[in-house]
């Protein structure tokens, strides 16, 4: 294939005054510069960019944003400079930490029958929001739907988050992930958590594949790796990322041991204990014997309704008859009451973190 360059064109009064601060200041390249009698254009390269300042130009300044692994390091730490053309030049790190937002605690019911409407989002994938608010920004949870199957449009990407999990909740879908492997299939019932950064992609879905994913926190950088070629040479299963393991729970392998809350059972997804906490999940299902009201310490507990219905009673004596396809958000310390729950009812809680106590009310 032929090469082709791609080429920012900015404006300059004096050219002169332009070439010290893009080379000096900047630290880019002049790679060239016309005509050699009175220079009206100059050409500069560095940090995947290519600029091209030009006399004649009548484009506006601009700005350009650099991002630099240390930032203060780069043009004397400065954040922000005017290029003598007027270009404004942004100076930001490379690697930005990641900012987890304090919870705003809030209690919220979400039904689907309130119909939120569905948006398309990134490969094509419906998504409807089961958090409206987000908690101040600190959790994002997502009914993301794929109405027909067959390949997904997808490529080798990764997160830049704290906690992900994905819960098949209907159909299936075929995924593969960093240093797991090679491609497998998650069914109804079972779910993985994407840790930090595991490169991962999804290559096929049934008709009308549904899940829940949980994001923390709610806004997250998605980043394509053109590079990363799955599977990966190597399986390592137990290979931390950012301190977290990949987990692929299956439901046929799990125990059902009692629930935290009097008169329901749950199976551990062994999720608390491969984040080291930072997050729990557990799917409950109801005993058909009496329950207790109860309050929680867990900084974020979000539940979905995923079969059957019962009725959530608040503290103010409101209630909520809920249903599959039904989420709810509890806050620390809010007594509530699980009642009248369906015999086929089936919950998905997910707490952060993985371990908080619950109490009776």
């Amino acid at each position: 294939m032929a090469q082709v360059q791609a080429e920012i064109i900015l404006p300059t009064q004096e050219l002169r005054d332009d070439i010290p601060f893009f080379q000096k200041v900047l630290g880019m390249r002049m790679d060239t510069i016309f005509p050699a009698d009175d220079p009206s254009v100059a050409v500069f390269s560095g940090h995947g960019l290519r600029v091209r300042v030009d006399k004649d130009a009548t484009t506006q300044p601009g700005k350009i944003r650099i991002l630099a692994e240390d930032p203060e390091t780069f043009a004397d730490g400065a954040t922000s400079l005017t290029a003598p053309n007027g270009t404004e030049i942004e100076i930001a790190p490379l690697n930005p930490p990641l900012i987890m937002p304090e919870t705003q605690h809030s209690f919220m019911v979400r039904r689907l029958a309130d119909q939120a409407p569905w948006v398309i989002g990134r490969a094509g994938m419906h998504y409807r929001d089961l958090i409206p608010d987000r908690l101040g920004g600190s959790i994002i949870a997502s009914h993301i739907r794929i109405p027909d199957g067959g390949p997904v449009p997808d490529s080798v990407h990764y997160h830049t988050v704290g906690f992900q999990l994905i819960f098949c909740y209907r159909g299936w879908v075929d995924l593969i992930y960093e240093d797991q492997g090679e491609p497998f299939r998650l069914f109804a019932g079972n779910c993985v958590i994407q840790p930090p950064e595991i490169r991962h992609q999804v290559l096929y879905a049934s008709d009308n594949i549904e899940v829940i994913e949980i994001g923390v926190p709610a806004e997250h950088v998605t980043t394509l790796d053109h590079s990363m070629k799955l599977p990966t040479p190597d399986f390592r299963p137990d290979r931390e990322f950012q301190g977290q393991r990949f987990v692929h729970h299956r439901a046929e392998d799990a125990a059902w041991q009692d629930f935290r809350i009097p008169g329901f059972i749950s199976r551990d997804t062994t999720i608390a204990a491969n984040t080291k906490n930072v997050a729990g999940v557990e799917v409950v299902r109801s005993k058909g014997t009496p329950t207790q009201a109860t309050r929680h310490t867990s900084d974020i507990l979000f539940t979905f309704v995923m079969e059957g219905g019962m009725t959530l009673l608040g503290e103010d004596g409101a209630s909520h008859r809920l249903s599959s396809g039904d989420a709810f958000v509890v806050p620390p310390d809010m007594v509530t009451t699980y009642s009248e729950p369906s015999e086929d009812l089936e919950l998905l809680e997910v707490s952060l973190p993985g371990a908080f106590e619950t109490h009776l009310a």
